[in-house]
């Protein structure tokens, strides 16, 4: 019986993803990842999220340094309309060297009433609206990155077209 659920879960995951490859329309892409990424990785991750924008796609990320903030100039560059910024906190507890970007984000979206809570779960709680509003997450991660690696599971969980890029 197992067998059979896990079978069909495949299927239907499958024909997901076949459905949002084939779509000629634009998407909601998520994109998501680590603080701690390269300087060279971090031009690739906002050359794809200035291409993905380019091409009339929907983009909606976080606003933490890294990858975020790699995917916030790329993005801005190509059409700051079709970007979401969603903050775990209120901006004024966001890093300093976020601010200034940040500020000049059209569709940004704070969650003040997270302020008390640790960044951890702050950031989790912030990555499961992200994860509901798109049709695809992007993810740079470290193997060992938990609250990264709980959002990808959560976002196939819910049938979201995953794509996982590791870091070391």
């Amino acid at each position: 019986m197992s067998q059979s659920i896990d079978l069909v879960n495949n299927v239907d995951t499958l024909a997901q993803e076949l459905a949002t490859i084939q779509q000629t329309g634009a998407k909601r892409i998520a994109l998501l990842g680590s603080r701690h990424v390269p300087l060279t990785h971090q031009h690739l991750i906002e050359m794809m999220s200035y291409a993905l924008v380019l091409s009339g796609n929907r983009l909606i990320t976080s606003g933490a340094t890294g990858t975020n903030s790699a995917a916030i100039r790329g993005a801005m560059r190509a059409d700051a309309n079709l970007l979401t910024v969603i903050l775990p906190q209120s901006l004024e507890r966001q890093p300093l060297e976020s601010r200034q970007q940040l500020e000049q984000v059209m569709h940004l979206v704070e969650n003040p009433s997270n302020d008390n809570l640790s960044l951890a779960e702050a950031s989790a709680i912030c990555n499961q609206e992200i994860i509901s509003r798109c049709q695809q997450l992007i993810c740079f991660a470290f193997h060992d990155s938990r609250t990264l690696l709980q959002t990808c599971q959560e976002a196939e969980d819910q049938r979201k077209v995953v794509t996982l890029f590791y870091l070391d």
